[in-house]
């Protein structure tokens, strides 16, 4: 193998990339990506780059001395636009094509979008972030639709800057789906706390020049419009490519997803065997874990000596002085029980249990070691009844 190329120069195209050269590969590596930009963190821009915490100039998570010690083909600021799968090339919206022996995609994602007035931000580029963040002062009115992660995180820092924040959500309990109702309900409660006009249950049909017109015809004015309504991942380039396409890159326990092509990050939709279910993971820790892996695996495909990624996701996420962590996969748990503090209080641990098993565990409030302990319970499979026997559900 003389030639990789990388698909998408974000935390798992950067960690292909400096696996490779960790692993001796000695041949030409090609890291192509949509933005301008070298490899940078996303999870700040929408806490402190929001804020104005943090300047742009700390995101980089490289120096360009340390990229430029890779010795890697950049071709930045040119997104692909098709994949000959045959041939071995990718195709670039310059028109140029990169030959390959081994692929690795990790186009990531894109903000969903809603119908109506183009002035609507989303927020998951530099830019996306900038844009927003020179818009927010005192007393500006802050519609946010969608009350998952990344809109709480950016309701509550645009509280802290003295903005007036609706939050409209259209289920019943915000992030039920990821962390139960009882969770759900504890965290959207710090919104009331600090000031947000949270609303539940509300269908939002379009924005307008003047804000947001929900389906029922009411018109919510605001200065300003986020849409955080979830994520696409980016797979158009890859249509018609042979590649099976669904709900992201479909990759096999390996992250495999045809010869000498791998998925890695948030574009890839694989097969965890830890779990026995296919998953699409949006977090940053599992990028960079994501894109080791399959260079490894790439590397010995030929050997037969690859081996399975079955990681235990980890995410966290930061609303007003909440601290929230969380390793597992929560989704389609059956029971949840509180092993630590208490929830009325916001400072807890909670397990999460889907048949028979320990699945997961979610800490708010608490340092880091107090969960850390439950990760490798979840890892070795624990049996629920053996790791949280007598403590009642939540």
């Amino acid at each position: 193998m003389r030639r990789v190329a990388v698909v998408g120069a974000s935390a798992a195209g950067l960690a292909a990339a400096e696996t490779l050269r960790r692993e001796n590969f000695g041949g030409t590596i090609t890291l192509i990506g949509d933005e301008p930009h070298l490899p940078y963190d996303r999870p700040p821009l929408s806490k402190q780059i929001l804020s104005g915490e943090w300047g742009a100039d700390r995101l980089p998570l490289r120096t360009p001395a340390d990229v430029d010690a890779l010795k890697l083909e950049l071709r930045l600021g040119s997104a692909a636009t098709g994949l000959d799968l045959a041939g071995r090339s990718v195709a670039l919206a310059d028109g140029d094509q990169v030959p390959y022996d081994g692929l690795v995609i990790a186009t990531g994602v894109r903000p969903r979008r809603l119908p109506g007035h183009a002035r609507a931000h989303v927020l998951r580029t530099l830019e996306d972030a900038l844009a927003l963040k020179g818009r927010l002062e005192a007393g500006c009115r802050l519609v946010v639709v969608g009350a998952g992660f990344l809109g709480a995180e950016a309701a509550a820092v645009a509280r802290g800057l003295g903005v007036e924040v609706t939050l409209l959500e259209p289920a019943p309990v915000p992030l039920a789906h990821a962390v139960g109702e009882e969770v759900g309900r504890v965290l959207s409660g710090a919104h009331a706390d600090h000031g947000v006009d949270l609303r539940t249950g509300v269908l939002v049909q379009e924005v307008t020049a003047e804000g947001v017109r929900l389906a029922d015809g009411t018109l919510i004015e605001a200065d300003e419009v986020l849409v955080a309504i979830g994520s696409l991942p980016n797979t158009e380039w890859l249509e018609g490519s042979g590649l099976r396409l669904d709900n992201g890159l479909v990759c096999d326990e390996y992250g495999q997803a045809a010869s000498g092509v791998y998925g890695a990050g948030d574009v890839a939709h694989w097969y965890n065997p830890l779990f026995g279910t296919s998953m699409r993971i949006e977090h940053r820790t599992h990028a960079s874990e994501q894109g080791m892996a399959v260079i490894r695996n790439l590397l010995c495909e030929d050997s037969g000596a690859q081996r399975a990624f079955a990681p235990v996701p980890y995410f966290w996420s930061d609303q007003y002085d909440m601290k929230i962590q969380a390793y597992g996969y929560l989704r389609g748990h059956e029971e949840i029980a509180v092993v630590e503090g208490s929830l009325a209080e916001r400072r807890f641990v909670a397990a999460y249990r889907r048949g028979t098993r320990l699945v997961g565990v979610l800490g708010v409030g608490v340092p880091p070691k107090a969960i850390r302990s439950w990760r490798a319970a979840i890892a070795a499979g624990a049996e629920w009844r053996d790791t949280v026997r007598g403590v009642p559900a939540a």
